[in-house]
């Protein structure tokens, strides 16, 4: 169970029981408050007692309303579908779809959906449906009413951007707002938009990294999940920083991915609490 609401006292106590009063176990618990939002977060892993989760849910309505909260109660049992769209880079496709046959990830994949057919052999090995959307530059919004059509077939809960080098359309974003996760190869906000790996190099850093989050109809700009960095020197190319690159990218999204999967993201206007 997540929960967002208004900072105030009296919260945990009032829902820790609760649980208690329906027989529930609460396994894990993560609060935070932020003080200058004056916004109170919280994450409870719960093992239910005998009530259902309808039940438990329509139970605690009033004490939802009392305080105001934004809230669901996700049934962990119940595996996740993910669609994953890439584009030539495998890389991160390769590394989600090991972890995924490793059961590193919990969660169904359905399909995966390129704007080219390089990686299709690669897909076709797990055994996960491959389709091939063009996307022609006179005539985007075909492609991706196509893309969302299959989205749509498969069912997907949540779609992972693993290096798909285009850009969603707005309605794409809107549609499925915090649902759709990107990896930005780059330390967001620095280098957003095209060959970061480039402006990187031109800009002589000597820190690289890697930014997972949510798609928003401003490129680059959604709610941040996770972040991590690569040291690099003046001796280091533009070839040299694609390739430290690509290490951090891999582990930064699926890290990125596994905690939304959980349930461990909580989405306050354009910035997370992430209880990892």
């Amino acid at each position: 169970m997540i929960v967002s609401c208004p900072d105030r006292v009296g919260i945990v106590a009032r829902v820790s029981s609760f649980i208690a009063s329906q027989q529930g176990s609460i396994v894990e618990a993560n609060q935070h408050s932020d003080l200058e939002a004056g916004r109170f977060f919280m994450r409870y892993d719960i093992q239910s007692g005998a009530m259902s989760a309808a039940a438990f849910s329509a139970a605690f309505g009033p004490i939802a309303e009392e305080f105001s909260m934004t809230w669901r109660l996700s049934d962990a049992s119940r595996r996740q579908r993910v669609a994953i769209m890439v584009s030539r880079d495998s890389h991160c496709l390769v590394d989600l779809l090991y972890r995924w046959s490793a059961g590193e990830l919990d969660c169904d994949i359905p399909c995966v959906i390129s704007n080219h057919e390089d990686l299709r052999e690669i897909v076709g090995w797990y055994g996960i449906p491959f389709h091939h959307v063009p996307v022609d530059a006179q005539d985007k919004l075909a492609a991706f009413a196509e893309v969302e059509r299959l989205i749509d077939t498969a069912e997907a809960h949540c779609v992972v951007l693993a290096r798909y080098m285009q850009i969603l359309p707005p309605a794409l974003c809107q549609r499925y707002a915090g649902r759709v996760i990107n990896i930005h190869h780059s330390f967001l906000p620095s280098f957003a938009g095209a060959k970061p790996y480039h402006q990187a190099f031109e800009r002589g850093v000597k820190l690289i990294g890697a930014t997972c989050h949510y798609v928003t109809e401003e490129l680059d700009a959604g709610p941040i999940i996770e972040q991590d960095i690569q040291r690099v020197s003046h001796c280091h190319g533009t070839q040299d920083l694609v390739r430290l690159g690509r290490d951090v990218e891999k582990a930064v999204l699926a890290r990125g991915l596994r905690w939304h999967l959980q349930d461990r993201v909580l989405i306050h206007g354009n910035k997370t609490v992430v209880f990892s």
